[in-house]
């Protein structure tokens, strides 16, 4: 090996070794930095951009379930909502009659952000999420525009990247607090201002995902207009 190449590799440890030493230390101190960062007199909260209310005001559904995702689980945190819509249809409820949300929070935000910042922040090691074919931590967002596309035994060819569920009515949402605290630590690990680490990560936001105060919020409002919950890993 090269020694430029060891040199390489030496200093992605010595970052995926900083990043996962920060997010292991997140607690009270860490959650209330950040925040703090955004505080104003009216709120301790960063701002949301629209109306976080706008996609609860959109659960009308003949069924309505919300899919809690906190971390990275496999295929689980897509697949089941597939699975909720098919078994619906299959016992006569169109797809589209059907209310589906899945709220990505805590270590499960890195879903929401396109593949760029997969690659700067390496979100695999990070938040641990692995790629679902190589087992090896992932490079970019398996599940959006998935390519190849995924196959499940006795199933074939199952559509479960985000865009392809979203087609189908399912609705995402992203918990703007993890969004904060886990920028904020990425921000810390790297020397980088952590607003600008939180404002990059909000940017690269994918379409059709809404920014809600928190995931715990998300998941009451859902509850509130009638949505079964499930626990999605």
């Amino acid at each position: 090996m090269a020694t430029h190449d060891l040199n390489d590799a030496t200093d992605r440890r010595s970052f995926i070794g900083s990043l996962a030493t920060g997010a292991a230390a997140i607690g009270l101190a860490t959650i209330v930095t950040p925040l703090q960062a955004h505080a104003n007199e009216n709120s301790p909260l960063p701002a949301i951009p629209g109306d976080p209310e706008e996609i609860f005001k959109k659960i009308t559904g003949k069924h309505r379930v919300v899919f809690d995702a906190t971390q990275p689980n496999g295929i689980f945190p897509f697949a089941w909502p597939k699975i909720f819509l098919l078994t619906n249809a299959a016992t006569g409820t169109a797809e589209k009659e059907n209310s589906v949300v899945v709220v990505l929070r805590h270590s499960a935000i890195g879903y929401a952000m396109e593949d760029s910042l997969w690659a700067k922040y390496k979100f695999g090691e990070f938040f641990k999420a692995e790629d679902p074919v190589s087992k090896q931590p992932a490079l970019r967002n398996s599940f959006w525009k998935p390519n190849p596309p995924f196959i499940v035994p006795g199933f074939g060819e199952v559509p479960i990247g985000i865009n392809q569920l979203q087609d189908s009515g399912v609705q995402f949402c992203v918990c703007e607090v993890a969004l904060s605290v886990y920028s904020a630590v990425a921000a810390q690990s790297m020397g980088k201002d952590a607003a600008a680490v939180r404002k990059e990560w909000v940017a690269g936001l994918l379409p059709g995902i809404h920014p809600v105060p928190s995931g715990v919020w998300a998941l009451g409002r859902a509850q509130e207009k009638g949505c079964a919950y499930i626990f999605a890993g």
